[in-house]
């Protein structure tokens, strides 16, 4: 447990909160690119600061302060005939990566973008997403970088025909094996956790000893401030950013990066459209309608009742914990290992801001351009060489890559 003083140190974003400081030493996404196909310009609540993604004079893309409504709460998608620019306040640049625009919050020269895969990979192996989670942005991320949550939150009392799995999240077979991955996660609940720091943030290693000798490896990583990148499946990585509109609520922002083939990017959009509502993207299943909660699916399919998307689980979990968590209440356990290194990584990183340094992830000694992957992968191995094979197996995938996958 922390002191509620912490906690709000490490969770509030305005411009002068000091986590806020660290998040807008980053680029962060803004909107999606097909967010601006439908007019010349986007509302964006970010970081506390209610802005418009539109073209300056000279055609480049920036966001600008809008000036709210006063008749109406600041709405996350006012009319065109509603917005209007404050010329005296702060005007960000945006740069376009892949299907999502991310902008520059901060002071000084933005930095580099990182080499990642989902930045090198032709846009036709890329697609991007959002949706919308009314909850703060640390809790959000957190949950992604607890590896073992998955086998509870995400369990599958039945396992599904793994070729119907494209798109989907845990519905590919393990590694190279004919085993679905729902199956790996339910009979092998706990996993031995290994995080260690990186360039880039933390790699977070959760190992489940299998019979005959053997140990399924799931490496993930969690890219600072806000990141993650995570397996799929075989083909495809999630790399996935929690970005705070305010203290109490946050998007979600995916790039699925495939690895192979080309992302059948109409059927990702419908999978997903079938869970969001436009424009704002939001979830249809939220807590005013009990996220669909069926007990009979419960005692029969899955472990939270709530269908077979775990974005709705995950949104459940989180949300359930409040605006923002009361983390004076919690107990870590084993599990929270990567938990408890990311919060110290960004207790670091806010007393660094505030002495005025800059000896941040990503922001260092090595440039962000230097930074390549991360390895985001599932592989089976003989539980004495677990660390070769999950590599191998990595190495093996980029080198059947058509795009320039190397690292």
């Amino acid at each position: 447990m922390i002191s509620q003083d912490l906690n709000d140190r490490i969770t509030r974003i305005g411009p002068k909160a000091p986590a806020g400081a660290v998040l807008r030493r980053y680029w962060q996404p803004a909107a999606l690119a097909e967010e601006l196909a439908h007019g010349d310009h986007v509302p964006v609540n970010l970081l506390g600061e209610r802005l418009v993604l539109l073209r300056d004079d000279d055609g480049d893309l920036v966001l600008a302060t809008r000036i709210a409504s006063t008749d109406e709460p600041p709405a996350f998608y006012p009319d065109a005939k509603d917005i209007e620019i404050d010329k005296s306040g702060p005007v960000y640049p945006v740069e376009n990566r892949k299907g999502l625009f991310f902008a520059y919050m901060g002071s000084g020269t933005p930095p580099e973008f990182p080499n990642f895969d989902c930045f090198r990979a032709p846009d036709s192996h890329v697609f991007a997403f959002k949706g919308l989670w009314e909850c703060n942005w640390l809790q959000a991320l957190e949950i992604g970088i607890d590896p073992a949550h998955a086998s509870f939150l995400h369990r599958f009392l039945e396992d599904e025909d793994t070729s119907e799995g494209y798109g989907k999240q845990f519905r590919d077979k393990a590694a190279d094996t004919n085993i679905p991955m729902t199956q790996i996660l339910r009979e092998y609940p706990r996993p031995s956790i290994e995080v260690e720091e990186t360039d880039f943030g933390l790699k977070i290693t959760a190992l489940r000893a299998l019979d005959n000798g053997q140990t399924h490896v799931r490496v993930t990583n969690q890219i600072f401030p806000e990141a993650i990148c995570i397996p799929m499946s075989r083909e495809m990585t999630i790399t996935q950013w929690h970005v705070p509109i305010d203290d109490e609520t946050c998007y979600w922002y995916t790039m699925f990066t495939s690895f192979q083939n080309p992302v059948n990017k109409d059927l990702m959009r419908e999978q997903r459209l079938k869970e969001h509502r436009l424009p704002d993207y939001a979830p249809l299943k939220n807590r005013t309608n009990d996220y669909h909660f069926d007990p009979a699916e419960q005692a029969t399919t899955t472990y939270t009742g709530m269908g077979l998307d775990i974005n709705v689980h995950d949104q459940w979990a989180v949300e359930g914990m409040g605006s923002i968590q009361d983390r004076t209440q919690e107990h870590l356990g084993r599990s929270d290992a990567a938990i408890i290194r990311y919060r110290r990584m960004l207790r670091a990183a806010i007393s660094a801001v505030e002495d005025g340094g800059d000896d941040l992830p990503m922001r260092g000694a090595m440039t962000p351009s230097e930074i390549v992957g991360p390895l985001s992968n599932d592989a089976i191995a003989d539980s004495a060489d677990w660390l070769n094979a999950s590599q191998q197996a990595d190495m093996a995938r980029r080198a059947e890559c058509p795009w320039d996958a190397t690292v």
